[in-house]
This record gives C-alpha cells, structure tokens and sequence, in this order.
C-alpha cells in the first residue's frame, strides 16, 4: 500500500507538474515505490531474499546516476535560460526548428 501511494504521489509530479525539479523528484519517488515492492516481496517470499536485496541496491544506485545526470542537466538549462520551466524549453525548441 506504501509503494502504491508513493508511486502515485511520484506520477502525478511527473504528469502534473511543470518544473524539473519536482519532475526529478516524482521520478525519484517512482524509483523508491519500486524498491519497496522489491524489499516487501524479499519478506513474504523468504526463498530468494537475497535477489531482492540485490536488485535493490541496484535500483538505488541507478536512480542516484540519474539524478545526478538529471540534475547536471536542470542546471545547465537554468544557466543558458533562466528557467526550469517545461514551457520555456518547449518554446527553445520550437524556436530551434524553425530556422
């Protein structure tokens, strides 16, 4: 029931919200709702516990380059324009194709 909420709570940042920011973060909240599954079936299915954990780990480091490289990116963006906003990188884009 906990991964379930944090994995909504993480997609409706992803779907709802405009700045990367908390865009990283829904996707951080959805990488966390993962391991929570993957540790809950390590309890109730005690003959491979050990997969779990692995797995596990896995994912935290994955979501740990991620956000790294993510935040790298965000800030490199906020350098060259001013904002965050998923909008305003639209409109550079936009304004890329056009010439």
């Amino acid at each position: 029931m906990v991964a379930l909420l944090l994995f909504s709570m993480g997609l409706y940042a992803v779907l709802a919200r405009r700045n990367l920011i908390a865009i990283l973060i829904g996707v951080e909240l959805m990488l966390n709702a993962a391991n929570v599954n993957f540790l809950a079936f390590a309890y109730f299915r005690p003959s491979e516990p050990a997969v779990a954990k692995i797995i596990t780990l896995f994912v935290i480091g994955l979501a740990a380059a991620e956000a790294a490289i993510a935040l790298a990116i965000v800030l490199m963006l906020h350098r060259q324009i001013g904002s965050v906003d998923v909008e305003d990188i639209a409109e550079l884009k936009g304004a890329a194709h056009e010439s």
